[in-house]
């Protein structure tokens, strides 16, 4: 099997679509007024979901976690600590919901959360060196 992509199920995709696009620059190429979206990152491919078009389509009703969902991240690594900080500050500035701010971990990482409009987790961080995989 090869990963294709992952996905979010939203109660409020406008304000989804347009958290993922203006704060943290994913590139969308759907109208705000639809029910499943395509969104990329770095070429990774992120989908957002509907909740109730999605029950519909499986014919089955879902309970989602309220406030802050603790189930998952979102990750995202810059090269320097400083790009932490600077990060931080920017998304909050453009409304990103401050979770924890940022700190260097004792295992050597610089580390700090946001949440999104619906509470999902999303880390940034940095090892203080560029990104190798």
């Amino acid at each position: 099997m090869k990963l294709d992509g992952f996905g979010l199920f939203v109660k409020d995709m406008a304000k989804m679509l347009t958290f993922y696009r203006d704060v943290l620059g994913f590139e969308i190429k759907e109208d705000l007024d639809t029910s499943n979206v395509y969104l990329v990152k770095d070429g990774t491919l992120f989908m957002l979901y509907g909740r109730k078009d999605f029950e519909k389509m499986i014919n089955r009703k879902l309970e989602y976690t309220k406030l802050y969902n603790g189930h998952f991240e979102i990750a995202f690594y810059v090269d320097t600590f400083e790009e932490v900080d600077q990060k931080f500050e920017e998304v909050v500035a453009k409304g990103a919901t401050p979770i924890l701010a940022p700190e260097t971990e004792p295992w050597g990482q610089r580390t700090c959360y946001i949440a999104d409009p619906e509470g999902n987790l999303i880390e940034i961080g940095s090892f203080n060196k560029p990104f190798n995989r």
